[in-house]
């Protein structure tokens, strides 16, 4: 026991202040604007997947998903780009899917083939996000909505999707 009880203890370290300019970032190492995005592909997946099923111009399912309460967590521009630009490229996505795949295309799990249009959108027209961003969150949203192995399925189109249309990254893959 100390001689001097009414002593405080020593005040805590301040935590260290983030660089100038820079947001802190989640444990995972993910900014609140990657995880924007990963909401606005996850509401795209799910648009997709009832566009598959019901047939509807992008505007529609856009106004509807608006409405839904996970849209907060989402990066809304992201969103209307990826159904915009999805649904004005849906054929050439698809004649890419189908060079890609080993299934034909109307034999895919709707789930996986909504995730692999987000996908491919992507790994064809987003050159700012690394290749394998691109192709983790389409195998993370295959783990979690796909069939039980559809996250092999998805990860293979997708590696053989970023060496046709990303071969210039390729050369930091291994």
């Amino acid at each position: 026991m100390s001689d001097t009880p009414d002593t405080p203890p020593p005040a805590p370290a301040p935590a260290p202040a983030p660089a100038s300019g820079t947001a802190p970032r989640k444990a995972s190492g993910r900014g609140p604007g990657a995880q924007r995005r990963s909401n606005a592909r996850k509401l795209a997946m799910q648009a997709l997947y009832q566009m598959q099923l019901n047939p509807q111009p992008w505007q529609d399912l856009h106004l509807q998903f608006t409405k839904d309460e996970e849209f907060a967590g989402a990066d809304p521009e992201y969103f209307r780009v990826l159904l915009k630009d999805i649904a004005e490229s849906y054929e050439s996505l698809e004649a890419l899917l189908s060079s890609l795949s080993q299934i034909p295309l109307v034999q895919l799990d709707p789930v996986e083939h909504a995730i692999l249009l987000v996908s491919l959108l992507e790994l064809r027209d987003r050159a700012e996000l690394p290749y394998r961003v691109v192709i983790n969150e389409g195998i993370e949203l295959a783990k979690r909505f796909g069939a039980t192995d559809g996250h092999k399925f998805v990860n293979g189109v997708l590696d053989r999707a970023a060496r046709t249309l990303r071969p210039h990254e390729q050369g930091s893959r291994r």
